[in-house]
């Protein structure tokens, strides 16, 4: 399994559109055929400064995600059954009291 830094920062997204059945939605004026331009500038600045944040305050360490990846690849790495359906569960326990 590969962990890599999935965030695409770069402020817009390219995707097809198509009408239920299939069919392609006309183009906008400029744009290429079968395609619309989204601008998500807002929601990409605010996701460059989460990663900035994570990244600059110590949660992330990066030494340790190297020996878990390395404890998988060797067969070394054991899942604490128990300790994860604790946490698990306090999680559940935690959205449950959170008022809506």
């Amino acid at each position: 399994m590969k962990i890599t830094n999935g965030i695409d920062t770069s402020g817009s997204l390219e995707r097809p559109r198509t009408h239920q059945g299939g069919a392609p939605v006309k183009s906008v004026a400029g744009a290429p055929a079968g395609s619309e331009t989204i601008r998500i500038s807002d929601l990409s600045s605010q996701l460059a400064a989460i990663e900035s944040r994570i990244s600059s305050d110590g949660a992330f360490d990066a030494s340790r995600v190297e020996k878990i990846k390395d404890a998988m690849r060797e067969g070394r790495f054991k899942v604490n059954a128990e300790a994860v359906a604790d946490k698990l569960l306090d999680s559940v326990r935690e959205l449950l009291r959170k008022p809506s």
